[in-house]
């Protein structure tokens, strides 16, 4: 069923999404995109506080990123994202760990100019099977609107 803007209520929490992250991913990733030792060498990442190969935090957006579009923005009227407020990188993600997605509406508003389109503020967490948050982001996506033409006071 398509999302639109209402569907969206301040508080709500939902939790999508099974993600395996593999040593060869973390470092064909790092290979390509984030080169360092933490990421390409388990002697080197072993000597360090990560305790072992974990994976670039900008893979971890990647990954935020699969989860959130098949999770739900595929099934909804996205027009996309003016960006992101806050990316923080909480917990070394290893090979094996299992990632879901957990999203809460932080706030809904109506563009002012744009009435076509509402805004939506989530606070996304990307959780290991046993729900600790491993990495943590802050962003607005906008939505269609299911009645443009109707406008909030």
């Amino acid at each position: 069923m398509q999302q639109y803007w209402e569907d969206f209520t301040e508080g709500h929490v939902a939790t999508c999404g099974r993600y395996v992250v593999g040593r060869e991913e973390i470092v064909a990733f790092a290979r390509e995109y984030d080169p360092a030792p933490i990421h390409l060498d388990d002697s080197a990442a072993e000597a360090t506080r990560l305790g072992g190969i974990s994976a670039s935090g900008w893979h971890l957006c990647c990954i935020f990123m699969r989860l959130a579009a098949d999770g739900f923005l595929s099934n909804a009227d996205c027009l996309g994202s003016p960006g992101l407020d806050e990316v923080r990188f909480l917990k070394p993600v290893h090979p094996g760990t299992v990632l879901s997605l957990r999203r809460r509406v932080l706030e809904t508003r109506s563009s002012k100019s744009r009435p076509e389109l509402g805004l939506v503020k989530f606070r996304f967490e990307l959780i290991d099977a046993g729900t600790e948050v491993m990495a943590d982001l802050v962003g607005t996506v906008m939505f269609g609107r299911r009645n443009p033409g109707f406008r909030l006071l």
